[in-house]
């Protein structure tokens, strides 16, 4: 039986993490550990129980205010001390968190093979998104396997010397865990006061690049569009950091049509993006499910690590600027024709069977290293 341990230090990540580790659990070839870095806490645990998993191991690394250098340190630490007393046959990371990157580390210390699930994404800017731009880059130096969801981020694998027998083509887990979703929702308590018939458009923004006046110019715009349109609503699941949350409720607590929400379960969240007309956001997850919901999403970034929602025309660019999101927003609330064409475009990150790819690959791979073939 092959030891695989699962690292998860965010939301994101247990989200997208899941439907891989409820597959290989399910699989008799596979002796699953789940490890939690607890980089988000309650977030983290809420998201796994939503796919009936628990983590087995927690590292509890989260502080108040926390700091990069913290993140980094104690997930080194704690995953290192997990493999020291628990040794793994391979160590799987997600994304480009700094959990992600500190369990990297740890694994490439001891020897245990790193696979890295969407691996390969690129901004080509390492202070855009800051610091995940950096911590994928290196996560995928340190990789074994790299499980890369479009054909771009292959070539961007291939581009940097990875070796083209380990890149696999395998679509993003979200779109799994989306679907997934969508098949087992119930109806969101959030949206008990939004009138069925009245445009709304959902908000999310965080990045660490866009704290201080980037996000006061990302609300400005979004008061703009609230002022001009009479009928919308926004709604805002508020971020758990007080850097976040001070700017967005100064700049838009005042709006009797700005919702804002404490962060919501990712079933009510996949709901209030099921319902929005389109979707405002800096987040790199939300370009990819967006475009599996056909749901037009503004990003709020001046560079996408993930071109494909640019390219395929399921996202706009509208990066900080007050003019721009209100411009855009306008032409999708008003312009029906154009809001329509999203609807008749693809779905460029996956058809919702990446995790039994990744499977199939995983059991390959190491079969071969039980056999002496490979490395």
């Amino acid at each position: 039986m092959h030891r695989i341990a699962c690292v998860v230090g965010t939301r994101p990540e247990a989200i997208k993490m899941a439907p891989l580790v409820r597959l290989l659990k399910e699989d008799g070839r596979f002796a699953v550990t789940v490890l939690a870095s607890g980089q988000h806490s309650d977030m983290l645990q809420q998201a796994l129980a939503h796919f009936r998993i628990a983590a087995d191991v927690n590292l509890n690394v989260m502080r108040e205010r926390q700091t990069l250098d913290h993140v980094t340190s104690a997930v080194l630490l704690g995953v290192g001390a997990f493999l020291d007393g628990s040794p793994q046959d391979m160590l799987l990371v997600h994304g480009d968190t700094t959990t992600t990157l500190g369990a990297a580390m740890a694994g490439f210390y001891r020897g245990v093979p790193v696979g890295h699930v969407e691996a390969g994404l690129r901004s080509h800017n390492m202070a855009l998104p800051f610091p995940e731009e950096a911590n994928r880059v290196l996560a995928d130096r340190l990789a074994s396997l790299f499980f890369a969801p479009t054909p771009g981020d292959a070539e961007n694998l291939r581009r940097e010397g990875a070796p083209e027998e380990r890149i696999f083509v395998t679509g993003n887990t979200v779109i799994d865990a989306l679907l997934w979703t969508l098949g087992n929702l119930g109806r969101a308590e959030v949206l008990d006061g939004v009138p069925e018939d009245g445009p709304l458009v959902l908000m999310t923004a965080h990045r660490r690049e866009s704290w201080g006046e980037p996000l006061a110019r990302i609300c400005r715009g979004v008061a703009a569009l609230v002022e001009a349109h009479p009928e919308v609503r926004v709604l805002v699941p508020l971020h758990k950091n007080p850097a976040v949350r001070e700017v967005v409720r100064r700049e838009l607590g005042g709006f009797s049509r700005v919702i804002l929400t404490e962060p919501l379960s990712y079933p009510d969240f996949v709901s209030v993006m099921n319902r929005s007309l389109f979707i405002v956001s800096d987040s790199g997850g939300i370009q990819e499910e967006a475009s599996a919901l056909r749901k037009p999403v503004l990003i709020l970034r001046d560079l996408s690590e993930r071109p494909e929602a640019i390219a395929s025309g399921t996202g706009v660019l509208v990066g900080t600027d007050p003019e721009a999101i209100l411009r855009e927003s306008l032409r999708l609330l008003e312009d029906p024709d154009y809001r329509g064409t999203f609807l008749k475009r693809g779905m460029p990150f996956g058809d919702g069977r990446a995790s039994e790819r990744i499977r199939d690959i995983l059991l390959d791979y190491l079969d071969s290293l039980a056999g002496g073939i490979g490395g």
